[in-house]
């Protein structure tokens, strides 16, 4: 790595992040049945119909995994809770092994000296609750708050930092105006529906977080930058509308109590009746914010339905995934997200990484362009330090190779790697080069 602990300010924390679907197990601990389950198993949503059933069996593994984590130097560890461990039917009786499960886990970080930032949502939503309309119920809000009264009253005095939903885009417009991820909808009401529904209960689980007597509460988003793909006017419209409701629509709710206006002149006559009422729960004051950034998009005009814009391949080298890199955004993000939206408040880098096409050959996994995509990132969040925007941290995207959703178990972010038939794991030089960079 280029840089060293000396290159950021003293206690910029420094981390690794998974989510709970992804690595832990679903099969195992009692945990109920969730959309990912069901949504694997219709052809052609997931490659090979793979699901999280076993993953990473972290359930099991997790300590050993926490050994690799210190033992690189990392100071926190970025996980979430899975909703349906803890409440099986999403409401109603507690699963009280899921919630002895995310105990050892924290006490197991702590001995470690690991910091837990904990998320309470990433993406795995009960069954049960999928049935009454899941994210597109206004009644989410509630459901959500009880999850969040339930789990943070067990462990929610230990941790360093918590927020409630990884990536709201993702929750709501990925998934239920595109079909990527489940519950695998196309439908603009419901995607619009479920925009508001998802920020409302980020709101509630603050409140709930509040009474319980926690601090250090943030919001996690995830950010794309958009750029037009050519010089016209056309062009800049349809990147702005992608910014605005990819980016601006979650950053405007919760810091602004609004919504971009090019993003409601289509999306309004969607929304739940009263849904400007909601803004003083969705704006709860927060601790901090987390900017998950991966890549950009170039968008150019069509004559198709709204949005009216497709996505343009980009010229820059492209990760496993086909995203460019483009450490720049990062950068941008930075400076924008405090310029426009969190002014002091402290900002995170809480996800960042890359797909590659790892091998892993006699106990060794060289992955130089994973070394070369950190370094160049990690540069971008110097920049924005040097003129003043109050970042504290960095977590890289994943600790472990996991289960990359809809596209199964071939795309790579770990710097960790895992034989998903042995489940052995094997710290990639990736891992190595930032152990040397975090104890140098």
């Amino acid at each position: 790595m280029k840089f060293t602990r000396r290159d950021f300010p003293n206690g910029f924390l420094f981390g690794a992040a998974t989510s709970a679907y992804q690595i832990e197990g679903h099969q195992f601990g009692g945990a109920g049945e969730t959309h990912w389950d069901t949504f694997a198993k219709a052809p052609g949503n997931v490659v090979r119909a793979e699901d999280g059933a076993r993953a990473c069996d972290h359930y099991h593994l997790y300590e050993q995994d926490f050994d690799l984590l210190q033992d690189a130097g990392f100071d926190a560890y970025r996980f979430s809770t899975s909703w349906a461990r803890v409440l099986p039917e999403g409401t109603g009786t507690v699963n009280q092994e899921g919630l002895d499960y995310y105990d050892r886990l924290t006490d197991a970080l702590l001995e470690r000296r690991l910091k837990p930032m904990a998320t309470l949502y990433h993406w795995e939503l009960p069954s049960a609750l999928a049935d009454k309309g899941g994210w597109t119920n206004g009644d989410i809000a509630k459901w959500f708050a009880d999850f969040t009264e339930i789990i943070m009253g067990r462990i929610g005095d230990r941790m360093y930092s918590v927020a409630p939903v990884n990536e709201p885009w993702c929750v709501s417009w990925l998934s239920h105006f595109l079909g990527h991820h489940a519950p695998g909808r196309r439908d603009i009401r419901a995607a619009a529906r479920a925009m508001h529904h998802v920020l409302l209960s980020h709101g509630t689980a603050i409140q709930a977080m509040r009474t319980l007597g926690m601090k250090n509460l943030g919001g996690v988003f995830n950010l794309e930058w958009a750029d037009p793909a050519d010089d016209s006017a056309e062009a800049a419209e349809a990147a702005a509308l992608y910014d605005g409701y990819y980016n601006r629509f979650f950053l405007g709710g919760v810091f602004k109590k609004a919504y971009p206006e090019n993003v409601l002149a289509e999306l309004e006559r969607y929304l739940p009746v009263g849904w400007q009422d909601d803004f003083d729960t969705i704006s709860q004051p927060l601790d901090w914010c987390g900017i998950n950034y991966y890549t950009r998009k170039l968008l150019a005009p069509n004559d198709g339905p709204w949005p009216h814009h497709d996505e343009v391949e980009g010229p820059l080298p492209k990760t496993q995934m086909e995203w460019e890199i483009y450490p720049e955004g990062l950068y941008k993000f930075l400076k924008r997200t405090a310029d426009e939206y969190t002014g002091d408040l402290p900002l995170f880098v809480t996800e960042n990484g890359m797909a590659n096409s790892d091998v892993c050959v006699d106990g060794v996994v060289p992955d130089q362009a994973r070394i070369d995509y950190f370094n160049q990132h990690l540069g971008a969040v110097k920049q924005a330090i040097s003129e003043g925007v109050p970042v504290a941290g960095y977590v890289a995207w994943s600790l472990l190779d996991n289960y990359e959703w809809a596209l199964g178990y071939k795309k790579c972010f770990g710097l960790v790697h895992v034989d998903f038939d042995t489940l052995k794991r094997t710290p990639k030089d990736s891992m190595k080069a930032f152990a040397q960079m975090l104890r140098s």
